[in-house]
């Protein structure tokens, strides 16, 4: 019913602020911009996300196919069960849906959107068919969902390079690209640490256990290595590093799948086909839920009600006499939530209007990178599998992009402010 409400409230609270923008300020083509924009988002749901992911959705569910085949799969769910056990309860031993969702993380963390969603839609399926109530969500598919929301990425290859390459408003370049690397990762992890505490404590999960604080302590023992690692190498170094590292491994899996699946006498090829099927259905299950969710957020937009509530918080802010300076940044932190391609563009305007090494220009890219797109992700996989109650999965979300948010702003003071 969450969903229900934040969808219509979209268009409800789009309408009025149109209706005060007419009558008061004279903004005679408010009204065409709102329609503009349920044509244009409309289009951008099929033609930009639902059909280039049916391509990849093709390609990587094949792949994962020849992984289940080959018994990968249950091999990272025998080494990640017992955590896993803690974290999702309901998930049988040893059961495959544990490899399906080690995958996605794994893709998550090194920055591989591209590979991460189809990988998080065939976890999504079986977590489905352990599901009892097929249009209710599960306690697994929520604290799935709060840690896709997360946004936890050890490797922000995307953020770095905008760094790099977007200049500011006279045409300066950032100094150092890579400053943002050290915070942008403590932010993330606050947020995967506040997904798995949030929801641990909605589902009474024993949390306070030496399998989770074993698991918990080694994931912050590897970031603070890497952190570590990356901080010795210059800009070039660190975007070329963390390229090759992510493509690697990436197809390091992928030829130890083929590889596995040839050493059990698995016809590699037709396994790929049988997994490569059901790509295009569960792209064009998806499209309806994505073409409403889009067109909600580009009417919010169009209509001026994301700018009056920015200038609100600004003015609220700086009537207590408190430093407004992360107010700038606060459109991407904003968007985030609702679109992942809406929060980089403003991601990339702040650094444009203020520069790329502004407070608001860095504090910009923390935000970015801070948590998941909770509206899209919501759309996405529970669309995908056809759950129509999401239960407090959305609160969980926009708690996880909370806390990210407010880690940002700190990080950003206690580094750049």
């Amino acid at each position: 019913m969450m969903l229900n409400y934040i969808w219509v409230g979209f268009f409800l609270v789009a309408f009025v602020v149109a209706v005060i923008q007419f009558l008061f300020l004279g903004d005679a083509t408010v009204f065409e911009r709102i329609i503009t924009s349920t044509f244009d988002m409309s289009k951008v749901a099929v033609m930009d996300i639902a059909l280039p992911l049916a391509g990849v959705m093709t390609l990587w569910l094949g792949l994962m196919n020849i992984g289940e085949k080959a018994g990968a799969i249950n091999f990272l769910s025998r080494i990640i069960g017992p955590f896993f056990s803690k974290l999702f309860p309901e998930i049988p031993k040893n059961h495959p849906v544990n490899g399906q969702l080690l995958m996605n993380f794994s893709a998550n963390m090194l920055g591989l959107d591209n590979a991460a969603t189809p990988l998080g839609l065939k976890a999504m399926n079986g977590l489905q068919e352990l599901n009892p109530d097929k249009e209710t969500a599960s306690n697994a598919q929520i604290m799935f969902l709060a840690l896709n929301t997360s946004g936890l990425t050890i490797i922000p290859i995307s953020i770095l390079a905008m760094r790099a390459t977007v200049h500011g408003p006279k045409g300066e370049l950032a100094a150092n690209p890579t400053d943002v690397f050290i915070p942008l990762l403590m932010t993330t992890a606050v947020a995967m640490l506040s997904a798995i505490l949030f929801v641990g404590f909605k589902q009474k999960l024993n949390l306070w256990n030496k399998t989770v604080l074993g698991w918990i302590g080694g994931v912050l023992a590897v970031l603070g290595l890497i952190v570590f690692g990356f901080s010795q190498l210059n800009q070039q170094e660190m975007v070329t590093v963390s390229k090759v590292v992510s493509n690697l491994l990436l197809l390091f899996i992928i030829v130890t799948f083929m590889g596995g699946a040839l050493y059990k006498k698995v016809n590699v090829y037709n396994a790929f086909i049988e997994g490569a099927k059901t790509g295009f259905e569960t792209s064009v299950k998806i499209m309806p839920f994505m073409v409403g969710m889009l067109v909600g957020i580009g009417v919010f937009r169009a209509s001026g009600a994301m700018d009056l509530l920015m200038n609100g918080i600004r003015a609220g802010i700086g009537f207590f006499g408190i430093n407004t300076n992360f107010v700038d940044a606060l459109p991407t932190a904003f968007m985030k939530p609702m679109s992942g391609s809406g929060a980089k563009a403003m991601m990339v305007e702040t650094m444009k209007t203020f520069g790329p090494d502004s407070f608001p220009g860095k504090l910009s890219c923390l935000f970015q990178g801070a948590a998941d797109t909770t509206f899209y992700i919501v759309a996405l996989y529970f669309g995908s599998v056809g759950i129509k109650n999401t239960r407090y999965a959305i609160g969980a979300g926009l708690f996880v992009d909370l806390v990210g948010a407010l880690a940002a702003i700190l990080f950003g003071y206690l580094f750049f402010g």
